[in-house]
C-alpha cells in the first residue's frame, strides 16, 4: 500500500509496561504523534485552527494490535488520509523496523467543530485535498 505520510520513531523505555512490551496506551500517542506532523507538513497548525474558531476532534479510534514493539524497537509509523462525509478517516498502521512486520492497525475518524457547532470545513478541506485517498 501506498501512504501518503510516514514518521520513524523508537521505543522508549517508559513507554513499555511490566511485559516489556510498549503498553497499548502509548500506540495511541505515537499515531496522533503522526497525524500532528503530517498535517503539519501540510500546513496546518491547530493553534492557529483554533484561533480562529476551528477544532478538528477525534470522534472515533479503533485499533487492532498485530505484533508488540519492545524498548529499542525502532518503528515507522504511515498513514492515508480520506473523506468520508463530513468525517476525516485516518487509516494508519505502525511497522517494526527492520523487518516491517505489522505492529498495529488503527482507524481515526475525526471531524471538525466550527464555532463550537459541528460541521464542514473549507479551510481544512482545502489543505487536506492533495494528500486524500480516492476510493
Amino acid at each position: 500500500m501506498n501512504y501518503s505520510y510516514e514518521l520513524k520513531m523508537k521505543v522508549r523505555d517508559y513507554e513499555c509496561d511490566l511485559q516489556g512490551i510498549v503498553n497499548n496506551a502509548n500506540y495511541q500517542h505515537y499515531i496522533e504523534h503522526t497525524r500532528h506532523e503530517f498535517l503539519l507538513k501540510a500546513g496546518i497548525s491547530f493553534a492557529q485552527m483554533h484561533q480562529q474558531g476551528i477544532d478538528a476532534v477525534v470522534a472515533r479510534l479503533t485499533m487492532a494490535f498485530k505484533t508488540p514493539l519492545r524498548s529499542g524497537d525502532e518503528f515507522v509509523s504511515r498513514l492515508n488520509v480520506r473523506k468520508d462525509g463530513i468525517k476525516y478517516v485516518f487509516l494508519q498502521d505502525i511497522f517494526r523496523l527492520p523487518d516491517e512486520k505489522l505492529a498495529v492497525r488503527a482507524t481515526v475518524d475525526t471531524v471538525c467543530l466550527v464555532d463550537g457547532r459541528l460541521q464542514v470545513c473549507p479551510q481544512l478541506d482545502t489543505l487536506i485535498e492533495p494528500y486524500l485517498v480516492r476510493q
